[in-house]
C-alpha cells in the first residue's frame, strides 16, 4: 500500500469510520515503535503505514464503547513516551558494551605489541653493552 493511494478502503462493519481508524492505527505504530513485531507482511518500512496496513486487514482486535472507556483509562497509565527512551537506551547500552569489548580487545593487542617492541629494544641495547665491554 502506498500511501498516496489514500482514502484506504476498510470493512465498515468492523471499523466504523476513518477516526476510528485513525485511533487503532495510532495505537498499533506505538506498539510497533516499541518493537513488537508486526503482524503481517509488508513492503513498507515505517511504522505508520505497517500499523495502517495491518487495521484495514482486520488482523488487529480492538474494544468500542464502554470497553475502550475502560481500557483507555488502564492505558493512560503507561507512560509510553518512557518505555520508548528506556528501549533506545537498552540498545544505546547494548551497542556500547559491544565498542567497550572491542575497545578492550584492541589496547590489549596494542599492549602486547607494546611490551614486545619495549622487550626487543632493550634486549638490543643489552647485547651492545656487553659487545662493548
Amino acid at each position: 500500500m502506498d500511501i498516496v493511494s489514500l482514502p484506504v478502503e476498510y470493512d465498515n462493519k468492523k471499523i466504523d469510520s476513518k477516526y476510528r481508524l485513525v485511533a487503532i492505527a495510532s495505537q498499533r505504530a506505538k506498539e510497533l515503535s516499541l518493537g513488537v513485531k508486526p503482524k503481517i507482511q509488508s513492503k513498507s518500512k515505517k511504522t505508520t503505514s505497517v500499523a495502517i496496513e495491518e487495521s484495514v486487514s482486520n488482523v488487529l482486535e480492538f474494544l468500542t464503547g464502554e470497553e475502550a472507556r475502560i481500557a483507555k483509562e488502564e492505558a493512560g497509565k503507561f507512560d509510553y513516551r518512557k518505555l520508548l527512551e528506556d528501549s533506545r537506551k537498552a540498545a544505546a547500552g547494548e551497542d556500547l558494551s559491544e565498542l567497550e569489548k572491542d575497545l578492550k580487545v584492541y589496547l590489549h593487542e596494542r599492549e602486547t605489541m607494546d611490551k614486545k617492541a619495549f622487550e626487543e629494544l632493550f634486549s638490543e641495547k643489552k647485547g651492545e653493552d656487553t659487545a662493548e665491554e
